[in-house]
């Protein structure tokens, strides 16, 4: 079993910036990719961004050049810095990690809004 917990969510004004951050722990030993999906209200779950552990990335168009993914192997943390925030980021985010099954967190709540 994988753990993981997200934090860094929280209310911020459009084109402010927050950095989420999840921490796994349990069995972490050989967790290949990492990410982040989101949800917001009414929508379906989408892809933010997935980095693999060798740090290649890949991004969703509606968030490529505003959010960054990175990973620090030695911490088992994966990180999303995001920037020049919209209010359609608003959703609830959830952290994943794909080791011989996919974990997910228990989601951070994230709302642009002036």
């Amino acid at each position: 079993q994988v753990r993981l917990v997200e934090s860094g969510g929280g209310l911020v004004q459009p084109g402010g910036s927050l950095r989420l951050s999840c921490g796994a722990s349990g069995s972490i030993f050989r967790i290949n990719n990492m990410g982040w999906h989101r949800q917001a209200p009414g929508k379906e779950r989408e892809v933010v961004a997935e980095i693999s552990r060798g740090g290649m990335t890949n991004y969703a168009d509606a968030v490529k050049d505003r959010f960054t993914i990175s990973r620090d192997n030695a911490k088992d943390t994966v990180y999303l810095q995001m920037n020049s925030l919209k209010p359609e980021d608003t959703a609830v985010y959830y952290c994943y990690a794909v080791r011989s099954s996919t974990y997910w967190g228990q989601g951070t709540q994230v709302t642009v809004s002036s």
